[in-house]
């Protein structure tokens, strides 16, 4: 059985050592994320995987020289899975956000054919309308050939075909690419459980400059921010953030305030900026949210990673966090997002 898995190309220099902690000996890079390899079972969860799929169809070729690509590949594929009662059907360039337009043309010329040919029940629904546990056709294509599986986007880490949503840091109400990664964070949650009531209350630790706060009130949040630094002066006044200049450490929410959520995307020592999330554990309801970033600049190796993640986790379990998500976001570096729900 063949895989294709996408490691993320900040941890490029590590990728062979990864491979190698997943049990993997030999495998063949395609792109600058995607490897394809040769395994029995399915590789497991892990922090590095931003995508995994067992490939069950497989054209290698170079698309863009093959003539009649598009109609030969939908013929192979409708062949191969006529049978299957499919949710809907996601193709993506392998090279994702790649400079040159071919390949992004051809993945959305084919996805569109798919869809007619398939007849999906909702072909034109959201990607996040999909059941996480349902079968979708993805689809993979770049210079190396098609790669295709029917599965589950729960299985796969994703909704889209490699994983990725784009979410632009240059919206209207964006303020720094922090705002993109918690609407992806929030994105990938809907794997695994419900979104937040519209009516929500988020407590968010070290705010500053007002990224993710932004994105949480575009999205009509209440947020409480607190930060020694002042937020974007964009966002003052605005009736559903309550802002508090004081030290997330020792910061106390207002008598009786208990918050649905917390963000933390503090810079530093991952370990002391969880302590200052533990401690705010008792102002969040039960069932509540939890996002945190990992960061890692200061790790030495893949081993140094592990074990650092090893201690969080250990950390948020003692705390009553109980793990919902870790991934690895289109706008993180070398940093991580870890997600849990109170218990």
């Amino acid at each position: 059985m063949q895989q294709l898995i996408r490691l993320p190309e900040a941890f490029a220099p590590f990728h062979r050592e990864i491979l190698q902690r997943l049990g993997i000996s030999s495998a063949k890079l395609l792109g600058r994320e995607y490897w394809l390899f040769s395994a029995s079972e399915m590789v497991k969860e892990s922090l590095w995987l931003r995508w995994r799929m067992r490939v069950d169809h497989a054209w290698p070729c170079v698309p863009e020289k093959t003539e009649d690509f598009i109609d030969k590949a939908v013929t192979g594929l409708v062949r191969k899975f006529a049978t299957v009662p499919l949710q809907q059907i996601m193709a993506s360039p392998l090279l994702a956000g790649s400079p040159h337009p071919v390949y992004k043309k051809m993945a959305s010329q084919l996805q569109q054919r798919l869809r007619q040919e398939f007849c999906p029940p909702r072909a034109g629904m959201d990607p996040e309308e999909q059941d996480p546990a349902g079968l979708t056709l993805f689809v993979l294509l770049g210079k190396e050939g098609l790669f295709a599986t029917v599965s589950s986007p729960r299985e796969c880490l994703g909704f889209y075909a490699g994983g990725s949503r784009y979410m632009s840091h240059r919206a209207a109400h964006s303020i720094s690419r922090a705002g993109a990664k918690v609407a992806e964070a929030l994105h990938l949650l809907r794997l695994y459980c419900p979104p937040l009531a519209a009516s929500a209350h988020w407590l968010e630790l070290g705010a500053s400059p007002g990224g993710m706060t932004a994105e949480l009130l575009e999205r009509g949040y209440e947020v409480t921010a607190v930060d020694r630094a002042p937020l974007d002066a964009r966002l003052s006044g605005h009736e559903r953030l309550h802002f508090f200049a004081e030290n997330a450490a020792t910061f106390q929410p207002p008598r009786g305030e208990k918050y649905d959520a917390l963000l933390c995307d503090m810079n530093g020592s991952a370990e002391m900026a969880l302590e200052m999330v533990m401690g705010k554990v008792p102002f969040l309801h039960a069932g509540a949210l939890v996002i945190f970033t990992m960061k890692t600049h200061r790790a030495a190796g893949v081993q140094d990673i592990l074990d650092q993640h090893q201690r969080v986790m250990a950390m948020a379990r003692a705390g009553g966090l109980r793990p919902l998500m870790q991934t690895h976001l289109t706008y993180n570096r070398h940093e991580f997002t870890l997600c849990w729900e109170v218990v």
